[in-house]
């Protein structure tokens, strides 16, 4: 027996505090990433209450058109070359977040804060 279901009505809603775990937990995994910078964004410039959510280290704006825009701080260990691990903190936010959530990813803006060498801090 091939039974076959039609889509019920209704919507699938992946709250923004959702979105935030699984940028949290992608960033982190990465090598080259000692942790998630204890700042938290700030909403950009003209932008009163973006729709989204904050965490340590990172925020997601929901934009009108469904997609997300992710901005991520990080701490760096200093062995990592910076401008690599950027681009796939880039590549494996925009993969966890397509692939877990089915969500479209408008940008990964990733801030490097400080690198940490043996528990002493450079800023940027």
């Amino acid at each position: 027996m091939d039974e076959h279901y039609e889509m019920p009505p209704g919507e699938v809603i992946i709250a923004p505090g959702v979105l935030v775990t699984i940028v949290a937990m992608t960033a982190q995994a990465q090598p080259g990433v000692l942790r998630l910078s204890p700042r938290t964004p700030s909403p950009g410039l003209g932008r009163i209450r973006p729709r989204g959510a904050t965490a340590e280290g990172l925020r997601i704006d929901l934009l009108d058109d469904g997609a997300v825009l992710v901005e991520v701080h990080v701490i760096a260990d200093p062995s990592a070359r910076l401008q690599d691990l950027g681009k796939v903190l880039q590549t494996e936010i925009t993969r966890a977040l397509e692939h877990m959530a089915g969500t479209r990813v408008e940008a990964v803006n990733v801030f490097i804060d400080e690198v940490e060498f043996d528990g002493a801090e450079l800023k940027s």
